[in-house]
């Protein structure tokens, strides 16, 4: 299960998945959240970073804990880039 989390959860990965729901603009939030950043002057690549950390939180809790995914968390977490404090970095 480890080796299954670590293949599925790479930084690549994660950050490709979050391309892909801007494109498809799917959850929303997502597309606002990166607007928001790069308004406020976030490179672009770097805001896509912090939002694949909010994406990572949600899939480590799905594989690691078999969870349903939690969109208002999700949204919650997007919600308060760039301040990363949900990653447990405090």
């Amino acid at each position: 299960m480890a080796e299954q989390l670590d293949d599925f959860m790479t930084e690549e990965t994660l950050i490709e998945t979050v391309k892909n729901q801007i494109e498809d603009g799917s959850p929303i939030a997502v597309k606002e959240t990166l607007m928001r950043l790069v308004m406020t002057g976030n490179p672009r690549e770097e805001a896509i970073e912090m939002m694949a950390c909010a994406l990572a939180i949600e899939v480590f809790d799905v594989m690691k804990n078999g969870a349903e995914f939690n969109q208002k968390r999700y949204k919650e977490n997007l919600e308060s880039l760039p301040d990363m404090s949900f990653m447990g970095d405090e």
